[in-house]
């Protein structure tokens, strides 16, 4: 019942900051939806930047487009896109956000909520935002409640890089703290004990070797840093609680995706049964399925991924429903770069952000050969572009790219 009343309690919040974006969109000129544009790559070997998204360009009568983003299965998303999408898309007005994602929605769940239908939908809303910013020559966040962090605090995901998370953790940390001054990594030394066992059993062995790199951050870096432990929900019950006992003396920040999402009564279970603050789940979709997690009451952190969860439209709300739980939100944003930028703007709007997932191989190695204007982390943080819409400016030999796969569906 307590659940039920904040939930109720919540619903100004997430329509009273829709006023500001209404009115801008009221101001943007006529225009009608004429085309659907996508891009992908069949593998990450075909480019040099390491492509594993599809990006969605609409186009409009008034000569304004929009960019969304979705990933990783590309081809079935480009596939749901004009042979699904298009037809419900083509004509409408651009500037009808709210609409047009209801109905897409409606359209959509009929197969199942969160699978490619969602991240289509994600794609086609991100798109929608940035055609509105550009339409308005405004920033997205200008749209969505201004700045309440100019600077978007960030951690670092150890994608395969320079070193192994596993072997040497510490020269990883020191270049981010040399660098761009990053001081909170995320690693999951866990995962190879979860293959070798089918996710069934971990025994003492494994989890003192997989506290290696954790044990080594610490003896380096003591407090000074924070540390993230990501499970990619690999586990049961009973191993998560022995995981998460082990880990108490390292004081991590966070335990991410421990479980199976969807599992809120072992989630809970799970939260009562250790100190330790839980993290649930770049993996969930949709505002219904986050509240029933929030009823829980097992996280202490709210991830989403916008490429993935409903577009900005959705996080919007589900940021709000998490902060009418009084609990912050960290989003998910190890996939394409459009993801960061969106995400990057959201972060900026929304007063109970924490932090925010960012990858030292991406703006190091990938956006620079892609982008006109790469995000580059500073002093910890970045900052959203001054730009209308997203601000992301992607080389026009990468959109053309030789090996990249164009298709286009027009009205």
């Amino acid at each position: 019942m307590q659940s039920r009343r904040a939930f109720v309690s919540s619903l100004p919040l997430l329509f009273a900051p829709l006023t500001p974006f209404r009115l801008a969109a009221a101001t943007a000129k006529p225009m009608k939806i004429t085309a659907l544009e996508t891009v992908h790559w069949n593998s990450r070997d075909d480019a040099s930047f390491w492509p594993h998204w599809t990006w969605l360009k609409i186009h409009t009568d008034a000569g304004v487009t929009g960019l969304g983003e979705t990933y990783p299965r590309n081809a079935a998303e480009a596939e749901m896109i004009h042979s699904h999408l298009a037809p419900l898309l083509l004509g409408k007005d651009p500037r009808n956000i709210e609409r047009i994602w209801n109905d897409l929605y409606h359209a959509i769940d009929y197969q199942i909520a969160g699978g490619t239908e969602m991240r289509c939908l994600s794609a086609v809303d991100l798109a929608l935002w940035d055609l509105l910013g550009n339409a308005l020559e405004t920033p997205v966040y200008r749209l969505i409640g201004g700045k309440s962090n100019p600077n978007v605090r960030l951690y670092n995901t150890c994608f395969p890089h320079k070193y192994d998370f596993n072997t040497e953790p510490e020269k990883i940390m020191q270049e981010l703290i040399d660098g761009p001054k990053i001081r909170t990594i995320k690693i999951w030394p866990f995962d190879g004990a979860a293959v070798a066992n089918q996710r069934q059993f971990i025994t003492t062995e494994q989890i003192d070797a997989a506290l290696r790199p954790v044990r080594i951050l610490r003896e380096r870096f003591g407090m000074s840093i924070d540390i993230l432990m990501e499970f990619h929900s690999m586990w049961n019950v009973t191993s998560a609680m022995k995981i998460a006992e082990a880990l108490e003396p390292y004081k991590p920040l966070w335990l991410e995706d421990l479980l199976m999402p969807g599992n809120y009564a072992q989630y809970a279970e799970l939260a009562r049964s250790t100190r330790l603050p839980l993290t649930i789940s770049e993996r969930i979709a949709g505002k219904f399925n986050f509240e029933s997690m929030l009823e829980s009451r097992a996280a202490k952190f709210v991830m989403f991924d916008v490429c993935w969860c409903g577009g900005l439209t959705e996080a919007r709300k589900i940021a709000t429903l998490a902060e009418a739980h009084e609990l912050p939100f960290a989003p998910h944003t190890a996939g394409g770069p459009l993801l960061f930028y969106a995400t990057t703007h959201l972060s900026t709007a929304m007063p109970n952000f924490w932090i925010q997932e960012s990858c030292q191989r991406f703006y190091e190695s990938d956006w620079p050969a892609m982008l006109e204007n790469p995000l580059m982390p500073k002093d910890g943080c970045v900052q959203a572009p001054e730009l209308p819409g997203f601000g992301m400016r992607i080389k026009r030999e990468v959109w053309e790219h030789q090996k990249s796969i164009h298709r286009i569906t027009k009205a």
